[in-house]
C-alpha cells in the first residue's frame, strides 16, 4: 500500500486480500499505520497458496531498502496505479 504521493509504503499480509484493502480504504482501524498516513492505495501484491511462504516474503520485503520496494512495485505496477480493481476481478 502507498500513500497519494507515493511517500510512505506499508507492506503487509493477509488471507483475503480484498477485505483488507477495503479495510485500509475505510480507515476501520483509525489508529493504524495506513491511516496515520493516508496508505490507501494498492500499488503491489503477490499471491501464496501457504500462509507460511506468504510471511516469509512479507518478513523479505520489509527487511529491504526502499529503491528495492520501489524496483518490485514498479516492475509489476510502473504507473504506480491502484490495483484494487484488479483484485475485485481476481
Amino acid at each position: 500500500m502507498a500513500n497519494k504521493s507515493h511517500s510512505t509504503l506499508y507492506t503487509g499480509v493477509t488471507s483475503d486480500l480484498y477485505s483488507r484493502v477495503v479495510e485500509h480504504k475505510q480507515k476501520i482501524h483509525p489508529k493504524s499505520f495506513t491511516a496515520k498516513y493516508n496508505c490507501n492505495k494498492l500499488v503491489y501484491f503477490e499471491s501464496f497458496h501457504d500462509i507460511e511462504e506468504a510471511i516469509a516474503r512479507e518478513k523479505q520485503i520489509k527487511g529491504g531498502s526502499r529503491a528495492k520496494k520501489i524496483a518490485l512495485i514498479e516492475s509489476m505496477n510502473p504507473e504506480w496505479n491502484d490495483l484494487f480493481e484488479k483484485v475485485k476481478e481476481w
